[in-house]
């Protein structure tokens, strides 16, 4: 299978392209990957290998209807990680979520359906539903989006159900909860904590740290998006969890341990616009359909991140000063 990555470069989808490379999910498959990526500021090439010959890498943007048309034919099948994701972020301005988000997945979906693509998988995010004191999101829940980001992720999943509705495009949607792992961007609560620690700096917990979210490990999430690539149903949404839920000061005390800092080292900040209290997906619908289970729990899974940025700290040195943000 020849696949088409879009944003391979980023945190999600480098891991899902080594894993293809490597022939993880299907042992001997030797699928052919494409990645595309603009390489914004999240993008690292060095997320990828540096030579492969299954591998193709090409540099632009995802909202180029041209470079679409050149780069789609040929390929059997789309995921598309390319996305704007990050919340305060798109606090501060959210014109570039809208473009990438929206404008980018119409863009790529109307040149999959031109180039006769077979297979398409968009990676979407839990934060569509909105907020939720109890209970927990099925696929069936409202889209109420609170943040720029989270209303311009629904759009493009409502982009990407257009498709399937009105060209028949084989197209799934999945949902995810927080990811956590090895590479991803210091803006991220886990990574910019963890670096935080390892510089001997405090930390900024936002609020009284009482908003929760489920913590979802990159690679159980690749696992699980191969899945939807391989068996999933058109048309279909696939909400996909990790089971782990804690608050954000929980969350914050297990770096602190982690890191062998006490809590002296958090500092409270105003919390956030619009902060969403919790999240929390039901994914018995991937679970029962495609017989998907998480492998990795939240202890082991933390432990091997923060071992992870201790070791590598040429990679994310350059970019530890950025806003926080859980």
């Amino acid at each position: 299978m020849r696949v088409l990555v879009t944003g391979g470069a980023g945190f999600i989808g480098s891991h899902y392209v080594r894993a293809l490379l490597d022939d993880v999910y299907e042992p001997g498959a030797a699928h052919t990957v494409t990645v595309l990526d603009k390489l914004t500021y999240a993008g690292n090439r060095d997320n990828l290998p540096a030579a492969h010959d299954r591998l193709s890498f090409v540099h632009g943007d995802v909202c180029d209807p041209r470079l679409l048309a050149e780069v789609l034919p040929g390929h059997d099948a789309v995921v598309h990680f390319a996305a704007e994701s990050h919340v305060d972020r798109s606090i501060e301005g959210g014109a570039d979520f809208v473009r990438t988000n929206v404008l980018g997945t119409q863009t790529l979906l109307e040149a999959a359906v031109r180039a006769r693509v077979g297979r398409v998988v968009h990676v979407s995010t839990d934060e569509v539903y909105g907020s939720l004191e109890t209970g927990r999101w099925t696929e069936e829940s409202p889209l109420l989006p609170n943040s720029p980001y989270a209303a311009s992720k629904a759009g493009s999943d409502l982009v990407a159900r257009a498709h399937w509705r009105t060209h028949g495009l084989d197209v799934s949607v999945t949902r995810c909860s927080n990811n956590y792992g090895p590479r991803q961007h210091p803006e991220k609560v886990i990574p910019r904590f963890v670096t935080h620690l390892l510089r001997g700096e405090p930390v900024p917990l936002y609020g009284d740290g009482r908003n929760r979210r489920e913590w979802l490990h990159v690679d159980d999430h690749c696992r699980a998006l191969h899945l939807v690539l391989t068996r999933g149903r058109a048309g279909e949404v696939y909400n996909v969890g990790g089971g782990d839920e804690l608050t954000n000061r929980e969350l914050t005390e297990r770096i602190l341990a982690l890191c062998g800092a006490d809590p002296s080292m958090i500092r409270h900040v105003p919390d956030r616009k619009g902060h969403d209290l919790r999240y929390a997906v039901d994914d018995g619908k991937i679970r029962e359909e495609l017989g998907y289970a998480p492998r990795h729990t939240l202890d082991e899974g933390l432990a091997a991140t923060v071992a992870w940025y201790r070791d590598h700290p040429g990679w994310w040195k350059a970019d530890a000063d950025t806003p926080p943000g859980p």
